[in-house]
């Protein structure tokens, strides 16, 4: 449960700096941003994968390039449904996923499997016969 609220928190800090970053991404508060990060949680869980199975033949001829589309869709449908959170523009909307994307996964590689926050990787040595392994 940890976790989850953890990437939720990530979501949400990844959907106020894309709209810190971008004039056509608006949000008028905490609230809203909280509610359209849990929305495009949901959305990316489960909407997501099938667009993106039903997509897959124009995916595999652009290389993966589509899947901005299919995110930057999820992200004007959530404007759509949450107030006080707007993305105005196609592109808006895809340079906001490129965004969202970009900062929640790097904020996201702090989250352990467990859901703890983790600093980064450890490496174990042990001296094994006069070396180091």
């Amino acid at each position: 449960m940890r976790g989850v609220l953890l990437r939720w928190l990530v979501l949400t800090a990844a959907v106020l700096a894309a709209s810190w970053l971008l004039d056509g991404i608006r949000v008028s508060g905490l609230a809203p941003a909280l509610l359209a990060a849990a929305l495009l949680g949901i959305l990316n869980a489960f909407l997501r994968p099938v667009i993106l199975l039903l997509t897959l033949p124009i995916n595999l001829v652009t290389l993966g390039l589509f899947t901005f589309l299919i995110n930057a869709l999820m992200l004007k449908i959530v404007s759509e449904l949450i107030d006080g959170f707007s993305v105005h523009g196609f592109w808006t909307a895809v340079f906001g996923a490129l965004i969202i994307s970009v900062v929640s996964g790097l904020l996201n590689r702090f989250i352990g499997g467990r859901g703890n926050l983790e600093r980064g990787s450890t490496i174990d040595l042990r001296k094994r016969g006069g070396r180091w392994e």
